[in-house]
């Protein structure tokens, strides 16, 4: 008998289109080499501080946009908004986590926040009735990878580890959750993540 009873997801790029499209279009909006936005941002030592920061809620979204916007030579005004404007729900994984749920599987969302004003990620997303238990990093003052948000999260369930299935399309999220006793999955392409998922689980979630 399968003892996993939760299902603990991402939100960004697991929950909707992946975040590289919508990055990738931002670029060629803003008549931007393919690709420069993440090479700049991601090399940039101040810039990844602060984005940690933004992502435990110690600095604001406007703080954030206003040094990248410096850095890849674009106006700062809702810079996130504009980077993440392509975003859109995936519909197969949320098909998959109210069947999940139909079946008794506990569902969390545990996803690294970008703060919410002037844009707001969850804005259009009804959490509370999509998910047993919520848990935004800016909330906390707590961010992946940090062992302790995962605690938080399983705390929230009221699930041990080994009783969960965490999903993430970051590689470097999984090993704290592993290291937990959760199962881990990389998200990438829809359907072979949900078919990982069943087969972890024990339960059939797609028609």
């Amino acid at each position: 008998m399968n003892e996993r009873k939760g299902l603990i997801l991402d939100f960004g790029g697991v929950l909707t289109t992946p975040l590289l499209t919508s990055v990738t279009e931002f670029e060629r909006d803003e008549g931007l080499s393919q690709g420069s936005v993440v090479r700049q941002l991601s090399s940039d030592h101040e810039v990844l501080r602060l984005t940690e920061d933004l992502e435990r809620g110690s600095v604001t979204q406007a703080q954030w946009n206003k040094v990248a916007a410096l850095r890849i030579g674009v106006s700062p005004g809702n810079l996130l908004g504009r980077i993440f404007s392509g975003l859109r729900p995936e519909p197969l994984m949320y098909e998959a986590a109210t069947a999940a749920r139909r079946q008794g599987i506990r569902i969390g969302l545990l996803s690294n926040s970008v703060g919410r004003d002037p844009w707001d990620l969850y804005a259009d997303c009804d959490l509370d009735t999509t998910f047993d238990a919520v848990l935004i990093s800016e909330d906390h003052g707590l961010r992946k990878p940090e062992p302790a948000i995962y605690e938080q999260m399983l705390k929230m369930l009221e699930l041990p580890a080994s009783a969960c299935v965490f999903v993430d399309d970051s590689r470097h999220n999984l090993p704290p959750a592993a290291a937990k006793g959760m199962a881990t999955v990389h998200a990438q392409e829809p359907r072979a993540t949900i078919t990982e998922i069943q087969n972890l689980l024990g339960i059939n979630l797609l028609s």
